[in-house]
């Protein structure tokens, strides 16, 4: 009885902050991702890697990004493999016709898998950390995003030339915006107050965690000869955000939207190893 009782009262707690947003469904697009990379082995088990992608969005009908990876990798062990990259992303905006300010990506990367027959098992765990420079309004979003990524796929060896493989992933989220409701139990409390909303909520900084995507994709590996492959992949998000909209002062928060739906993206990969 007493787990019920407080069951009930998170739930009547937890609902005052959901009434406080607003949901927004976003429309279905599929994009596309081109790149080209390159691996030099160094040393045994040491890799040293480059890779320049590009991504269109709005169903290929625009240009999004560029991304230039540079990353390193060492295999510790048969079933265990860690790596660092830095990536440059210069984002392009179609309403501006110009290249937006460029944003910093370190990532930390470490692998594990298992061999079971002719299926590879791998669970890939990545935390990543991304500096937006220029100007940005800091109060709508940090300066600095931090994020883990935890993937698992299987892939299928026992074909020659192909691997087709399936994996799901999780996005979740270190520094997401923390919205606070003051709720009476009747209704919300408008005051005069730092960083107030229309509705009696403000914002609470920039310390929360969720899950803000799940990917499931599907592709298959095709080695076109013993120093070069081909990767095609089918992914789909489910993206999960909340956005904040504050005046640049942070004495206002305009609104508080969380977005969802469903982005699709065709992937095409060409990798050269020497």
């Amino acid at each position: 009885m007493k787990k019920i009782f407080c069951l009930l009262t998170g739930f009547l707690l937890f609902v005052p902050a959901l009434r406080a947003q607003t949901d927004v469904d976003l429309d279905t697009e599929l994009g596309g991702r081109l790149s080209l990379s390159v691996d030099k082995k160094i040393l045994k088990g040491l890799h040293v890697s480059l890779e320049e992608e590009v991504r269109m969005d709005d169903n290929f009908a625009s240009f999004n990004r560029f991304h230039t990876t540079l990353g390193v990798s060492y295999k510790l062990h048969p079933n265990i493999k860690v790596g660092l990259g830095y990536a440059i992303i210069n984002p392009y905006s179609t309403n501006n016709k110009a290249f937006k300010s460029s944003r910093h990506r370190l990532m930390a990367d470490v692998i594990g898998s298992m061999q079971f027959g002719n299926w590879r098992l791998s669970l890939k765990e990545r935390f990543q950390a991304t500096y937006r420079s220029g100007d940005m309004n800091e109060y709508q979003a940090p300066r600095t995003a931090l994020a883990l990524k935890s993937r698992l796929k299987v892939t299928y060896k026992a074909l020659r030339r192909w691997e087709p493989y399936a994996s799901v992933e999780l996005r979740n989220t270190f520094n997401a915006p923390v919205i606070v409701a003051n709720y009476d139990g009747t209704d919300y409390l408008t005051e005069s107050m730092s960083q107030h909303g229309e509705a009696g909520w403000f914002l609470d900084g920039f310390n929360g965690s969720y899950v803000n995507r799940l990917r499931g994709a599907v592709g298959v590996d095709y080695r076109l000869s013993k120093a070069s492959s081909l990767d095609v992949s089918l992914m789909a998000d489910y993206v999960m955000d909340k956005v904040v909209d504050a005046n640049a002062a942070g004495t206002k928060l305009k609104s508080y939207t969380r977005e969802t739906g469903v982005v699709g993206w065709l992937a095409v990969g060409y990798t050269y190893s020497f």
